[in-house]
C-alpha cells in the first residue's frame, strides 16, 4: 500500500532542466491536465475553463479521512491565506469519496476550514473520473482500498499547475518545508506568467 501511496513521486521526473527563476515541467513535452468538469461545494461547474489565465494548486482528499487529510487541509489553508485576493491564483481539491462526499458535505467541510471559496474549490465526481484524472494527469495515487484507514488511499501531494495546464511542481502537502517551497514557487510562476504577457 505504501508503494501505491508514493506512485506519483516515482512516476514523475522533470523533463527539462530548470533555468534561473524558471520552474521545470513535469511529464513529457506535451503533457497537459486532461479536460474535466466537476461540481463544487456551491453546485457550480468547475472545469479547465475556470482556470483560464490562472495558476492553481490541486490535491486529492476525502472529508472523513482519518490520516493525512487534516494536515493537508491545514497546509492548503496557508497557501490560500498567502494568496488571498489574488485573482490569478486558485486551489482545486478533488474528493476521492463519491459515496459520502456530496455537495452539502463538501460545503460543510469548506465552512469548517473557513475556506475562501472564491479561490478554493472542493469538487466531487464519479470515482472513475477522479481516479483517472489523479493518475494520468496529476501523477497522483487515488483509489478505494478496503484495508486502508477510512477505506481509501491517496498521495499527499500538491500539484502546481500553470495557466497552460502544465504541471510545474509537485510537493508533499504534509510537510511544512515543502509547502513553503510551493508558496515560493507560486510566486516565481506568477512572475513568469506576467512576463509571458509582454
Amino acid at each position: 500500500m505504501k508503494n501505491r501511496l508514493f506512485i506519483g513521486f516515482l512516476m514523475v521526473l522533470p523533463w527539462v532542466a530548470c533555468q534561473d527563476k524558471k520552474l521545470p515541467y513535469y511529464g513529457d513535452a506535451t503533457h497537459r491536465i486532461a479536460d474535466f468538469r466537476f461540481l463544487d461545494q456551491d453546485s457550480v461547474w468547475i472545469s479547465n475553463e475556470s482556470f483560464v489565465d490562472k495558476i492553481y494548486v490541486a490535491d486529492f482528499f476525502f472529508t472523513s479521512c482519518p490520516t493525512i487529510c487534516p494536515i493537508m487541509s491545514k497546509n492548503m489553508q496557508k497557501v490560500s491565506s498567502h494568496f488571498k485576493g489574488n485573482p490569478s491564483v486558485a486551489i482545486l481539491s478533488h474528493s476521492i469519496d463519491p459515496k459520502h462526499d456530496s455537495i452539502p458535505v463538501l460545503k460543510k467541510y469548506a465552512r469548517k476550514l473557513k475556506a475562501d471559496t472564491t479561490m478554493w474549490h472542493f469538487v466531487e465526481g464519479s470515482a472513475e473520473q477522479v481516479y483517472e484524472l489523479a493518475e494520468k494527469s496529476y501523477f497522483a495515487a487515488a483509489a478505494e482500498e478496503e484495508d486502508a484507514p477510512g477505506g481509501y488511499i491517496h498521495s499527499g501531494s500538491f500539484a502546481l499547475v500553470d495557466q497552460h495546464r502544465r504541471i510545474r511542481g509537485i510537493y508533499d502537502g504534509t510537510v511544512d518545508e515543502q509547502v513553503s517551497k510551493l508558496i515560493e514557487d507560486m510566486q516565481i510562476l506568477l512572475k513568469e506568467k506576467e512576463e509571458d504577457k509582454k
